[in-house]
């Protein structure tokens, strides 16, 4: 497909040079964060063994916590001064984080580097990334969620790279040099980003105000969408976060087929970016973004409850990579949607997203307490994730509801 067919306007090279920047970033920061699990099953046979998994989880969870809330401030700074500096900030604390989780060896030594800096400064990256493309709304018009799903798979592919390159690294150069291979691919694949993404829409300098942040609540559709996105992101990663551990403590599963488990789930999460987004530019994208949340909880009761064998697990991890994806690809375009300002589109985004980190940050720590009290079994895991993705799928169709009405047959 010629990129004029693809693109809105004259823009053409911009326009592409930006998805290639936001895809990057997407493959450094989400990526990133997308191989959690391999940490969490690495960490309690390894450095931490001897903490519980509840414990380590904190560390997985303030990796999604920490890139989530820094959404208001740096969808604020984005408004005002475009993607410039806080790409270059955050590529940064992204680095040295990893780089300092490198040489750790101690809890709070993991958790302050993996669990709070390298997460600081992928928030700085992940946010220019999504936001620079999502207001380009001229350049993308009638092909928004197809292109945000592009950018989307970016994180797919990485989380698809990281956790192989982790699995196979580790056993030939120890943990340390891996993380650092890490760092300096993903400092590799940055530089691309900071000098490609560019924002449509010129900064426009205002004061900061708190109000500014807190006033898309006051609206009944947003507020709406907030909630069933805080409620569905308490669920959503719990899975990701514990799928290893229970392929190889419930299952049976060997270790070197178990590394394969994330990259599988991450692999079928690039089609359900990519697809479920081409849809939605045809049929509505809130009416794929409830039809994929369905398919991803009945994913979690159908088929991960009953999972006690390697291929049943495989199948899960497909399958719920698939629906999870466009989950997290579509939501943003969701904002967009219901946003008719698009100079405000990186403060709504951004107070988005610090919702919906307060739901990731819970979400995995619950799951591994609940795990404990049902000593080892995943059964109270698996129903707090399905039941709170699905109450938040619950909220996601009230907003279709307000926006228009009961109707069923209708773009939206």
């Amino acid at each position: 497909m010629h990129p004029s067919q693809f693109l809105g306007d004259k823009y053409d090279r911009r326009a592409m040079l930006t998805l290639l920047g936001s895809f990057c970033a997407m493959f450094c920061s989400f990526g990133w964060i997308n191989c959690i699990g391999v940490f969490q099953d690495y960490y309690q046979t390894h450095q931490l063994k001897n903490d519980s998994q509840s414990k380590i989880s904190w560390i997985v969870s303030l990796q999604l916590f920490f890139m989530f809330l820094g959404g208001p401030l740096v969808g604020k700074a984005f408004d005002n001064y475009g993607p410039r500096f806080l790409l270059l900030a955050g590529t940064f604390f992204h680095v040295f984080g990893l780089m300092m989780a490198s040489l750790s060896s101690q809890y709070y030594q993991f958790l302050l580097s993996q669990g709070v800096c390298s997460p600081i400064g992928a928030s700085m990256i992940f946010f220019p990334g999504t936001t620079a493309m999502t207001s380009c709304i001229s350049w993308f018009f009638h092909k928004r969620a197809l292109a945000f799903g592009v950018i989307a798979g970016g994180a797919s592919i990485g989380g698809v790279i990281f956790p192989i390159v982790v699995g196979r690294l580790v056993n030939e150069i120890g943990f340390g040099w891996t993380m650092r291979v890490c760092a300096f691919m993903i400092l590799a694949l940055l530089v691309v980003t900071n000098l490609t993404v560019t924002c449509r829409l010129p900064p426009v300098k205002k004061p900061f105000s708190l109000h500014e942040f807190i006033a898309p609540l006051s609206e009944r559709a947003y507020a709406l969408l907030a909630l069933g996105s805080f409620v569905g992101y308490i669920g959503l990663f719990v899975p990701i976060s514990y799928i290893v551990v229970q392929a190889t403590e419930e299952a049976g599963m060997s270790a070197g087929l178990a590394a394969y488990i994330v990259p599988i789930l991450n692999g079928a999460s690039l089609f359900g970016r990519t697809i479920p987004g081409h849809i939605a530019d045809k049929v509505g994208r809130f009416n794929v973004m409830i039809t994929m949340s369905v398919f991803s909880i009945v994913c979690i009761f159908a088929v991960w409850m009953t999972a006690k064998t390697n291929a049943v697990i495989i199948v899960f991890a497909a399958l719920y990579g698939f629906g999870s994806g466009a989950f997290i690809s579509i939501m943003p375009t969701l904002v967009a949607e219901i946003t008719k300002d698009m100079t405000k589109l990186g403060v709504r985004n951004g107070t988005m997203f610090s919702i919906i980190s307060v739901g990731s940050l819970i979400g995995s720590p619950i799951g591994g307490a609940l795990l404990k009290a049902t000593n080892g079994q995943f059964w109270a895991l698996q129903v707090w994730a399905g039941v709170t993705l699905a109450i938040g799928t619950v909220f996601v169709v009230a907003t279709r509801v307000v926006l228009v009405g009961a109707k069923v047959m209708v773009k939206v």
